[in-house]
């Protein structure tokens, strides 16, 4: 049987920044984050998509009050826009109590069109929302994406650290550079004012060391952050003074220092020259 062909990389001009966040396992935050990433960059005036790639738990619809199917015009789907965030997900193309089973060539296919066929407009920003662990997809946005750079999330628990460190290695092999860690439910602070680490503490840090890159964010458990992605919402839109929304946009800074906005080239201007 000949070898199959490798996968062609969306549009190798393009300029976006790509940011796949990932993680170990499920549970640790990271569609809340990303979301909150999202809408944080755009509220620092970049241009920013977001695909969730979690075609089998996926929850960005909900979380940004999404329903109904995007249009489509000019043979290009059009993605919902949120808090300034173009998002696009088979979320929006299925029921959300219907189970997807896509693998291999099927599933490959939905996130290439997903990329090609999106008016995406070019944004200074693409995240990414991987499933958790790694399989399939990740080697698919590496894929079509070369040069596509991965930040891990995962909570302050040893167990956590471990899954994510395998999940950060199993990432690079597939072709992702993994280029920062993020510590989601660092502590949780009482009303007396004090951290408590609930999870333990140092995993996200130890986990950074590991991959050796940098922790970006230590963000706090707070019960604000679950209730407003289950009505629709991102705290760093409804409660920007918050705990938890200045670790995330603190987050989102850091993100862009890190992996800052491609340049734009310079449209040529034609001046109309007179006789001399």
């Amino acid at each position: 049987m000949p070898p199959k062909p490798p996968i062609s990389p969306v549009n190798p001009e393009w300029r976006t920044q790509v940011i796949a966040i990932g993680s170990g396992k499920g549970g640790v935050g990271k569609s809340t984050t990303t979301v909150n990433i999202a809408a944080a960059l755009a509220r620092q005036g970049y241009s920013v998509g977001l695909l969730d790639a979690d075609v089998w738990g996926f929850s960005i619809p909900r979380m940004l009050g999404l329903s109904g199917q995007p249009k489509a015009a000019d043979g290009l789907i059009q993605p919902p826009e949120v808090f300034g965030v173009k998002v696009i997900s088979i979320g929006l193309f299925t029921n959300e109590d219907n189970p997807v089973v896509w693998r291999g060539p099927m599933l490959h296919k939905a996130l290439q069109q997903f990329l090609e066929d999106v008016a995406w407009d070019d944004p200074d920003y693409l995240l990414v929302d991987l499933p958790p662990g790694t399989g399939d997809v990740s080697i698919s946005i590496a894929q079509f994406l070369p040069g596509a750079s991965m930040i891990v999330v995962t909570t302050p628990q040893a167990a956590a650290e471990l899954v994510a460190q395998r999940a950060g290695f199993m990432a690079e092999k597939s072709g992702l550079r993994v280029s920062g860690v993020i510590e989601n439910m660092s502590y949780f602070r009482g009303d007396d004012g004090k951290r408590y680490p609930i999870f333990g503490a140092g995993g996200g840090r130890s986990l950074a060391d590991r991959l050796g890159v940098p922790l970006l964010a230590e963000i706090p458990l707070e019960p604000r952050l679950r209730e407003l992605a289950d009505q629709g919402s991102a705290m760093v839109v409804s409660e920007p003074g918050s705990e938890s929304a200045q670790a995330l946009e603190g987050a989102a800074k850091e993100l862009v220092n890190l992996l800052p906005a491609r340049p734009r080239p310079v449209p040529r201007i034609s001046l109309p020259v007179g006789p001399g």
